[in-house]
């Protein structure tokens, strides 16, 4: 499993609608809101056999709300 960390820059008003579609494709193990440029923040994990960017195109940017986001992949925990 790919540990990445996924900012979601939601459209004006669309944040929690944004949050709970998440919650309801199942894919996010923690998911905050956030101050600053970006509105969430999700932990994901992604398995190994799957292209990342596929993976979060196919299943987290096809939601509707969402303007942008910034992926951050792991490579160790310490």
């Amino acid at each position: 499993m790919t540990c990445v960390f996924v900012q979601i820059r939601c459209n004006p008003g669309k944040t929690y609608a944004v949050a709970d579609a998440i919650y309801e494709r199942e894919i996010a193990s923690e998911l905050y809101s956030t101050s600053g440029d970006y509105d969430l923040l999700m932990k994901l994990y992604i398995p190994s056999e799957e292209d990342v960017g596929k993976f979060i195109n196919d299943h987290l940017l096809t939601i509707e709300g969402i303007s942008r986001s910034l992926t951050t992949l792991t490579f160790k925990a310490f």
